[in-house]
């Protein structure tokens, strides 16, 4: 089974409280949630990609860094968001909007907080076979 991206031309982006979700791997009542844009990654086969936004809201707090198998790009919109704090929130080092990363699989990132809330654009993608 092939996981294509549709054809998607321009068309607004509604940010209001609908379509977003818990993302996978976050604890319940974590101070984040997606919304997928465009396309899914097959975790089990290994392939597909995905673009979403994340947002996390103010006072948003992972305690342990985060490693996956697939390629990520993120591009920090907007808002603030400490990187690789010591899991109680101290040290680390801040960053605001406007800011990229690119990480390959296996990478561990984080942890992450944002005292005032983050808005990030993010692709996800596994390397073709």
């Amino acid at each position: 089974m092939a996981i294509t991206k549709l054809h998607d031309e321009f068309r607004s982006l509604d940010l209001g409280p609908d379509g977003w979700r818990l993302p996978d791997g976050y604890p319940q009542g974590a101070l984040a949630e997606e919304k997928i844009l465009s396309g899914a990654l097959d975790y089990k086969g290994k392939r597909g990609s995905r673009t979403r936004l994340l947002r996390f809201k103010p006072g948003f707090i992972s305690d342990v860094p985060f490693t996956h198998d697939y390629w990520e790009e993120v591009l920090m919109i907007e808002g603030d968001m400490t990187v690789g704090h010591d899991g109680a929130g101290n040290g680390g080092e801040r960053f605001e909007g406007m800011t990229y990363a690119v990480r390959p699989p296996g990478a561990a990132h984080g942890p992450f907080k944002s005292e005032g809330g983050a808005l990030l654009l993010e692709i996800h993608y596994y390397d073709p076979v």
